[in-house]
């Protein structure tokens, strides 16, 4: 408790004695509650948690169900504080922890509804599932109930199976961009087309391509390198047939991608349109009323308590309006009054779909498990031991009418844009074993996915789901690369994983090729930097002059504001960011020559390693300031899991997590992944329980 000052505790002192009394018994109560419960229904006797030299866990129990248990409390070991913020936020409790910051995710959480959106729809989930769902918040509530210290807020706990699928619906709606549509609505920007995400990589190579016994397939999603959306790596085992390792988010019960021991798959993010957005039809005489077709609707207006922890531990309560309308949630801006409609408003069997593909042996299963169509977007790169590579820019995308234009804000005062019905599985772009031998995404166009003779192409799917014709740097560059390869071997495979190269011809927001042309002249004082980036060969390794000049200079240029139409930037707009690249150098380290290894570092603790790479390369990594003119990896690379399936046997795996398995300062694994993370290094790992236990550094239960 902190010190409010001397009358303070004087004046509430009795009061304070009798509450920590209080919840003292209450504690005692609870545990025992807990513990009661935990032994009569999940065992965690019979729950392993096997701990690698790398602290990487992989839990066995009896069935399905245990094993989420046994997940939630090793997850909790390493990171309950994020886990934390990730269902405080889906209960809309994040502002008692975060205060005004967290009261704001707060407010979208309900503006988003993800509560009556849980209530309508969790009985489509199955039993099945559920019991799995159970058995990881039995575990969750397990190890708050044993660390009651470490809880941020009491009231948040236990957490019900109604939570974990809200903090689905939140993370899914965010990885969707709703975060970006409300910010840009609330700001008076209807700019639909402006609604992007960011990118990752997937390869699948067969037999065919390798020309060995070998099927391969990299797992290797960009994500931010920590917070409630960085990668925890587990490996699952049950009698009742999982044998999965691979990558989740925190609060997550399943495996997000990885490979279980018949198959394994890759997400990217992909761009279709994802997010509807309308503009309703306001009573002059009433703000609150819209009208559709022939009919007058009032708004469901809702008063939500926001809650704000203040400097002193305080907790302020203060009410906001939310709005919603059949066409979804609602925001007025001094433009108009707009709604959007997202795909997770009305299906919350995404995790359940995970779990499916988690548990299916082969190509038909798998596509089984999609038929679901229940993840809202993401592609997927599938590859198995028996020779199959898949392919799939995978959506839940709905069937929209054709005489509108969704690229744009469309009406919303009539029947003919309100839709309700979805895409299946078969409407959308997909490839099974293109002959080239090789199915590819870095975040670009579905219809380039192999050789160009296999792909597909855009004249045979609706044109209302949007799909982007767009390349970006790295599937530039990984199309120069595979052409080079008649047949790809390991080696080769890991080269092109690997690779810290731009194209000749770069794909950037703003068309900087210009930049390599220009007379350096034109510079002046920044002239010897526009030569270092003329003469530089496009590459991120360590020893490279021109990286942290590119850095700066294109930072600088993206975050000017007087740019309005960045594709029609001319030499002469950029001299500004030049001149800053220059002296930003100069300032910071008493020269102009500076390599990538001497700017850009991995850190964590008290650990700072020079590091590879680039926005937008292959092994890519996107930084920030850090200190001393340097930056620090922020996102890009992450997790990444290299995956070879012969024809018999258990796949081969080798992973590297771009800091360690626990997100815990004092702990040997916060931070001992790192050295090989940056020298392009892997750790193999294994599906052989057996094998597991006989290597193990540490086996126990969950107490």
């Amino acid at each position: 408790m902190l010190d409010h000052g001397a009358h303070i505790v004087h004046k509430f002192g009795k009061i304070e004695r009798f509450l920590n009394m209080d919840g003292k018994y209450l504690t005692i109560l609870f545990l025992f509650t807990i513990s009661f419960e935990i032994y009569a229904q999940w065992r965690p006797d019979q729950i392993e948690i096997i701990r690698d030299q790398w602290g990487v866990p992989h839990i066995y129990a009896p069935t399905d169900a245990q094993v989420s248990y046994g997940l939630a409390w090793a997850h909790a070991e390493d990171d309950f504080e994020t886990i934390q913020s990730t269902l405080l936020a889906a209960k809309s409790m994040l502002g008692r922890h975060l205060g005004k910051d967290g009261a704001v995710v707060d407010y979208v959480v309900r503006l988003l509804r993800a509560k009556e959106i849980v209530e309508e729809n969790l009985s489509k989930v199955s039993p099945k599932f559920l019991k799995l769902v159970k058995g990881y918040l039995a575990g969750m509530n397990a190890y708050a109930a044993e660390h009651p210290k470490e809880v941020f807020v009491k009231k948040a706990f236990p957490i019900t199976v109604q939570d974990v699928f809200q903090a689905y619906v939140l993370q899914l709606a965010l990885m969707d961009g709703a975060d970006g549509v409300i910010a840009d609505l609330f700001n008076g920007n209807i700019d639909h087309s402006a609604l992007v995400g960011i990118g990752s990589n997937a390869l699948a190579f067969s037999r065919n391509k390798t020309n060995s016994d070998h099927v391969m397939l990299a797992i290797n999603a960009h994500q931010p390198l920590e917070g409630p959306a960085s990668w925890y790596e587990a490996h699952l085992v049950s009698d009742e047939g999982w044998n999965i390792m691979g990558g989740l988010f925190p609060g997550g019960p399943v495996v997000f991608h990885g490979t279980n021991e018949y198959l394994g798959w890759a997400h990217t993010v992909n761009h279709p349109d994802k997010i509807d957005l309308f503009q309703l039809e306001i009573d002059s005489e009433n703000e609150n009323r819209y009208r559709i077709d022939d009919h007058w609707y009032d708004l469901e207006e809702t008063r939500i308590p926001l809650y704000l922890k203040t400097i002193f531990g305080l907790k302020i309560r203060v009410k906001k309006s939310t709005f919603y309308s059949k066409y979804g949630p609602v925001i007025k801006n001094d433009k108009g009054t707009f709604a959007f409609k997202m795909s997770v408003f009305d299906e919350i069997r995404a995790i359940e779909q995970w779990y499916n593909m988690n548990k299916a042996q082969n190509l038909s299963q798998f596509k089984k498990a999609l038929s679901k169509v229940a993840i809202p977007s993401f592609n997927i790169i599938y590859a198995d031991k028996y020779d199959s590579i898949f392919y799939i820019s995978n959506g839940r995308l709905p069937l929209r009418n054709p005489n509108f234009d969704w690229k744009k804000i469309v009406p919303g005062n009539t029947e003919l844009t309100l839709s309700t019905e979805y895409h299946n599985l078969v409407d959308l772009p997909q490839l099974t074993n293109p002959k080239a031998g090789y199915l590819f995404n870095m975040n670009n166009s579905p219809f380039n996915a192999t050789d160009s003779v296999d792909n597909l192409s855009f004249h045979d799917f609706d044109s209302t789901m949007g799909y982007r014709l767009h390349e970006n740097n790295r599937s530039i560059r990984f199309m120069t690369l595979i052409d080079q390869y008649e047949e790809v071997n390991w080696q080769d495979f890991l080269k092109i994983k690997h690779d810290v190269t731009l194209p000749d011809s770069l794909q950037y927001n703003i068309n900087v090729n210009l930049l390599f042309t220009m007379d350096p002249k034109i510079a002046g004082l920044a002239a010897e930097t526009v030569r270092i980036l003329q003469k530089w060969n496009r590459r991120s390794e360590l020893i490279d002059v021109g990286p942290a000049h590119f850095n700066e200079f294109y930072t600088h240029l993206m975050g000017k504001k007087k740019i309005i139409d960045v594709a029609l930037v001319q030499p002469v707009e950029m001299i500004e960011s030049l001149h800053y690249a220059h002296n930003y150098l100069l300032e910071n380290f008493g020269k102009i020559d500076v390599t990538l290894g001497e700017y850009q570092f991995l850190v964590r603790g008290d650990k700072a390693l020079p590091m590879r790479g680039l926005g937008d390369v292959l092994a890519a990594m996107y930084s920030r300031p850090y200190k001393e003119g340097k930056v620090k990896g922020v996102a890009g690379e992450s997790y990444i899991m290299l995956v070879r399936y012969p024809s018999t046997g258990l796949p081969i795996i080798e992973t590297v997590h771009s800091y360690g398995a626990s997100n815990r300062p004092g702990s040997p694994h916060f931070n001992d992944q790192m050295e090989m993370f940056v020298e392009q290094k892997r750790k193999s790992m294994t599906l052989d329980i057996d094998v597991v236990r006989q290597n193990a550094k540490n086996i126990y239960h969950p107490k």
